[in-house]
């Protein structure tokens, strides 16, 4: 699970960076107030991938995911791109679960089987 939200956030970083080339454009935002919310949000997104596996990491990933559909009211394509990053970050709870719950079965019977030497 670790790897596909760390990924998810990894590809924010730089979606973020992004909207703050876009936002620079806008009269009713300040440059300097862009790259400071925006400047903050980057960073968050990569403290955020060391405390996926923390309590309460997926909790403020959500909490991140939010905020990042939130910043539609600047740049509206956020809407849309915050909104695909919430499915990605489902998909990748979701679906890393099931990697590390295979994982952990697989190890679980490699462990339980006795292991033949070669040649015997």
């Amino acid at each position: 699970m670790r790897t596909l939200c760390a990924s998810t956030l990894i590809s924010e970083f730089f979606v973020i960076g992004f909207a703050g080339l876009v936002a620079m454009k806008s009269d009713d935002v300040s440059v300097g107030v862009v790259w400071t919310v925006c400047g903050i949000a980057m960073l968050l997104s990569l403290l955020l991938c060391g405390m996926i596996t923390r309590p309460g990491g997926i909790q403020l990933g959500w909490a991140f995911q939010i905020a990042l559909v939130a910043g539609g009211f600047v740049v509206p394509v956020m809407f849309f791109l915050g909104v695909l990053f919430g499915a990605l970050w489902w998909a990748s709870i979701h679906y890393g679960r099931k990697i590390d719950e295979a994982k952990a079965r697989w190890a679980a019977q490699s462990a339980t089987q006795p292991t033949v030497e070669p040649g015997a």
